[in-house]
């Protein structure tokens, strides 16, 4: 009954936040740009000597963007646009100086933190999704899906496609000329009306500017602020539009934890891209390898709950929002990550995949995924199916829902002692609303699963909404999860509780509550940017509805002028601790009642020197203890092909003498050589006592084409007690060709 309450108020919310929002400003009113077909042949080479530039129509003048929304940057940036049979050309001419701030030559790494300029293309034009195209003077490509639910935070440009540019420097102007192959895009056939925005990042100036008057609190790729891309006839279809990628490799590998003899293996396998429709996709996967894969960057956890870390494999990214995007943060139903990676990132190999995802009509987009994993060691086969919609409603808003199947697959070595391994299945429905104006957005969903032996479905809900303007930013969120919910596709970081006492893992439900109130000051102090005053609280209750857990934090945000940042936060942390927890050598801290303060201070220096630096120092309480820890980061720049950085983390426990002392340290030096936009080496070593790992990934990359990459990954990794000895070392060597169809 309470659900229904609360799922009804939302309700009423919702209709009074939309007919509230008819009168909100409809951007591709006031942001137009024609394009027309290409009056001669376009060289890609940064050159805009072509009749068909001179012929083509050129945006207004941009607006700033950051660190406010009040008039102009102070340098210009001016877009044209143009295409013919095969291509979508965009050039960009941005007022400059002769310095650049180029963090890197490496792919994918530069949009947030180099000058650059960037496309925003919603060929749906459905303001929620769309594509994103970058690139620097240094011409570094950087490219991206974006989705309605993606914050800058979980943007990791791992989405990769086939796409040309050229860049040109002058003494007081860069030029980019840059081609997109239809191919490369997926929009619906006759559709002569698009969404675009044009983006500049101008580093030194410390600004963002936007060619539509873009409101400064929303994300910059933000599709609701889009301009109107308007087509003089509808855009050519692409026709065949097929991508085949094999690969072939060979490894050598060698495991001393079990003694093992070196193995030699090669291997070779391929994807393939499969346009079914102009705007719907297919995309096959047989023997995957994902050995280029960068690995994951460690962190301290001082929690007593998994981590989460982001997707990096390119097949799972395309419109990976469609699975990846229900719920929210700390519960997803869908975590592709469940799918050839245990928990502790090892691999289980995958022997293929499809997945068809895209849009059916205007205002629907569907994804369908099946994969299937090989048996490795005590590990049985397991088969995983997704199946998911998303239907556009009102202006904004969407109702979508899905189906997740993982079911194993008994064999005479494999058999399921455990009838809850044997599958599980998930269902879920949520209707989430944005106003046209962004301004207001809600939420609900109803998520259930199925296992045998547990005769009831068991179910997820939440619900919450959110007001965003220039000034405030407030969210609200409630959930409810019940300790029979399984999500075996997907990620729950607090549901199973470990007693390092007994050995056991004991599932318990729980209700959650979150809301944050922030509010960002824009004084006129002539070197503080923004001021963002902040106060979050997440709080936990059993089912019975007794307490068990809080967060209560207070932030201080100081953005300066000169890109620098100081950060002051002080949290009170309530916890009524169920289970014996440890997190030394001696005996584990018992279940009771704690409460801990801590303060914690950041500063971050001004990026756009050679040298920058960050440093983190905190303290406080701990259970029944104290915390110590720091921070610090710093990276030497030598501009552009160099960077060299280390971090330096360290958390100092100390309990009662029963209770013993922890000392963690985490050090992860990283070196990145960049011979050219195509030739980079990059060696990543951390060292993680908490882990008891010291691992070294080097990797060499080769572009050798467009899209088509040669492979050399050296990974070693050692105990750090007893220290350095080794537990096993690889070498890969992986080549891969792009070849269109």
């Amino acid at each position: 009954m309470k659900r229904k309450v609360e799922f009804s108020l939302l309700m009423l919310l919702f209709i009074g936040f939309e007919s509230s929002a008819q009168t909100a400003i409809n951007f591709q009113e006031q942001f137009k740009l024609t394009i027309k077909k290409a009056s001669s042949a376009i060289k890609i080479d940064g050159v805009l000597d072509e009749s068909a530039w001179n012929d083509a129509e050129e945006t207004a003048q941009f607006y700033r963007k950051w660190p406010n929304d009040v008039g102009n940057p102070n340098r210009q940036t001016y877009v044209k646009m143009t295409y013919d049979n095969q291509f979508l050309y965009v050039s960009f001419k941005a007022i400059d100086t002769n310095f650049y701030v180029a963090q890197t030559l490496k792919r994918d790494q530069t949009f947030l933190t180099s000058d650059a300029v960037a496309i925003a293309i919603d060929p749906v034009n459905q303001r929620t999704n769309g594509f994103l195209f970058a690139v620097t003077p240094y011409n570094v490509q950087t490219e991206d899906l974006i989705s309605a639910g993606t914050s800058s935070d979980e943007m990791s440009f791992s989405w990769d496609n086939k796409w040309y540019s050229a860049t040109t420097r002058h003494e007081t102007y860069w030029i980019a000329e840059i081609a997109i192959p239809f191919k490369t895009l997926r929009f619906k056939e006759g559709k002569t009306n698009w969404g675009v925005n044009f983006l500049r990042n101008d580093v030194k100036s410390n600004e963002f500017s936007s060619w539509t008057d873009m409101p400064t609190n929303f994300p910059f790729y933000d599709f609701g602020y889009s301009g109107s891309l308007n087509w003089d006839t509808p855009p050519p279809t692409p026709g065949t539009n097929i991508a085949i990628i094999p690969y072939s490799s060979g490894s050598i590998t060698k495991n001393n934890e079990d003694g093992s003899p070196a193995i030699a293996k090669i291997s070779a396998g391929f994807d393939a891209k499969i346009a079914l429709s102009s705007s719907l996709n297919l995309d096959l996967t047989i023997n995957p390898d994902f050995s280029q894969v960068e690995v994951d960057k460690q962190v301290t956890n001082l929690t007593r709950f998994d981590i989460f870390f982001p997707e990096r494999r390119t097949f799972f990214l395309e419109n990976d929002d469609l699975f990846s995007s229900y719920g929210i943060p700390p519960i997803r139903p869908f975590y592709s990550r469940t799918i050839g990676l245990d928990k502790f990132g090892n691999k289980i190999p995958i022997a293929a995949g499809a997945r068809i995802s895209g849009n059916i009509s205007k205002k629907t987009r569907v994804g369908m995924m099946n994969m299937q994993t090989l048996a490795k060691g005590d590990a049985a086969a397991q088969n995983y199916t997704a199946i998911t919609f998303n239907q556009q409603v009102q202006a904004r808003s969407s109702i979508k829902g899905y189906f997740l199947n993982r079911q194993g697959l008994e064999d005479k070595k494999h058999s399921f002692t455990d009838p809850l391994d044997r599958y599980g299945r998930n269902t879920g429905l949520e209707y989430n609303f944005i106003n046209p104006s962004g301004k207001w957005n809600a939420w609900a969903g109803y998520h259930m699963s199925f296992k045998e032996m547990i005769k009831t479905p068991q179910y997820y809900t939440n619900a919450g909404g959110g007001y965003f303007t220039k000034q405030w930013n407030i969210i609200v969120d409630a959930g409810t999860i019940t300790d029979k919910y399984y999500a075996d596709m997907g990620f729950i970081n607090r549901i199973d509780n470990y007693d390092a006492l007994l050995g056991t893992v004991t599932r318990k439900g729980f209700n959650q509550l979150f809301n944050e109130i922030r509010h960002t000051f824009f004084p006129k102090n002539k070197k503080i940017n923004q001021i963002r005053l902040g106060l979050e609280n997440y709080m936990i209750f059993n089912l019975d509805g007794t307490f068990n857990e809080s967060n209560h934090d207070v932030t201080l945000n100081i953005m300066y002028k000169n890109a620098s940042n100081l950060i002051v936060k002080g949290g009170y942390n309530p916890n009524n601790l169920l289970f014996n927890t440890s997190f030394t050598d001696k005996a584990p801290i018992p279940p009771g009642k704690y409460r801990t303060a801590t303060g914690v201070v950041t500063y971050m220096s001004d990026i756009r020197k050679k040298f920058s630096y960050s440093t983190t120092f905190g303290t406080g309480q701990f259970f029944n203890g104290t915390i110590l820890q720091y921070e610090v980061m710093a990276n030497y720049r030598v501009q552009p092909w160099g960077n060299f950085s280390v971090s330096v983390q360290q958390a100092k426990l100390t309990f009662p003498e029963k209770y013993g002392k922890s000392n963690l340290f985490l050090i992860a030096p990283r070196i990145e050589i960049n011979f050219s936009n195509n030739l980079f080496w990059t060696t990543f070593l951390q060292y993680n006592n908490q882990r008891n790992n010291f691992n070294i990934n080097s990797r060499v990359q080769w572009r050798y084409k467009p899209m088509s990459d040669l492979f050399i990954v050296y990974s070693d990794n050692y105990f750090t007690d007893p220290f350095m000895k080794n537990k096993n070392r690889a070498l890969v060597f992986k080549m891969n060709y792009w070849l269109n169809l």
